[in-house]
């Protein structure tokens, strides 16, 4: 298995399928499930994922694409050449659609825009359900199912509760000092905690840590994460990444939601193992925050400390 390169341009051939999505973990981790129908569907081709050289790798290393582009965000893509099928699995536009095109494909799948034909765009739609409904015009056949890293096993009993207080945009962070109160309720009640997140939210993990959980910001790769994940009891977490994992490995979890609705992000897979929190009017489906927001969204801050506690308990009690 080669390991992801940046260098020179790849030569594309009739035996490469590249597809392009090029975003964050979550995002990636959506997208599993269409990957893994197109691989069945072209068996006989090699499966290039255009995405970040660490989600990518990751990936790679679990079997789910035959090798990385290394690519960040919609920049022009290194690989050219004849005889390729490409797939947008980025976006439904021509900012995603342009560098696939570029390459030079035999043929090219995405969404409908103008000059391009293709499966319509569905703006109230799950993220997993919408990819696989696009790889379907091809043929490929994949669902919720598709999203697992390893087949669903019993939870441990001693596993620890991992809590994922951090989000790439403030519109997506519940206040650290809640956080704090449910640390503190989880450890009081004799649970272990550990708490994620990135270098850059060192502040999160000391603020955590000094409610009683073991400080892991900084500390852990990607596959560091989803091996301290996969080894937990209960996942709690905003809408990111880390959410994504817990769905992925089969690991219970509660999830807070803000900005955008969880029929759209939310766990399509083992309904008993998570709970969702959101206080978004269920009626109004088109209702959407701003998920890139600078200040906490009103439906996430109107989750509470009891609630979080709460939900966690159904999973820690025996």
């Amino acid at each position: 298995m080669s390991a992801p390169d940046a260098g020179a341009v790849r030569e594309l051939t009739g035996a490469d399928l590249l597809v392009l999505r090029a975003l964050g973990l979550g995002d990636l981790l959506a997208g599993v499930p269409a990957l893994r129908g197109l691989r069945r569907a072209f068996p006989d081709r090699r499966l290039l994922l255009a995405a970040p050289a660490g989600i990518g790798g990751f990936l790679q290393r679990r079997g789910v694409v035959d090798e990385v582009l290394v690519t960040a965000g919609l920049e022009p893509l290194r690989a050219k050449g004849s005889g390729h099928l490409a797939v947008d699995l980025h976006g439904n536009g021509p900012a995603s659609r342009d560098p696939l095109a570029a390459t030079g494909p035999d043929g090219l799948l995405g969404f409908r825009t103008d000059g391009h034909d293709g499966p319509e765009w569905v703006r109230d739609e799950h993220e997993v359900a919408r990819w696989c409904r696009l790889v379907a015009a091809w043929g490929a056949a994949c669902g919720p199912e598709d999203l697992r890293l390893r087949p669903r096993g019993p939870v441990p009993a001693d596993g620890p509760v991992v809590v994922h207080p951090g989000a790439a945009f403030a519109s997506r962070r519940w206040p650290v000092q809640r956080w704090a109160a449910v640390v503190g309720g989880l450890t009081a009640a004799g649970h272990e905690v550990h708490v994620t997140g990135t270098a850059d939210e060192a502040d999160l993990g000391a603020a955590l840590a000094g409610a009683g959980a073991v400080d892991r910001c900084g500390d852990l790769d990607l596959d560091g994460l989803a091996g301290l994940v996969g080894s937990a009891r209960l996942v709690l977490s905003g809408d990111t990444g880390t959410a994504h994992v817990a769905t992925a490995l089969g690991v219970p979890s509660v999830l807070l939601f803000g900005p955008t609705p969880p029929h759209w992000w939310g766990p399509a897979i083992d309904e008993d193992r998570h709970v969702v929190l959101w206080h978004g009017d269920p009626a109004a489906t088109g209702y959407v925050g701003d998920p890139h927001g600078a200040q906490v969204d009103p439906t996430l801050a109107r989750i509470t400390v009891e609630e979080v506690l709460a939900a966690s308990a159904a999973f820690l009690v025996g």
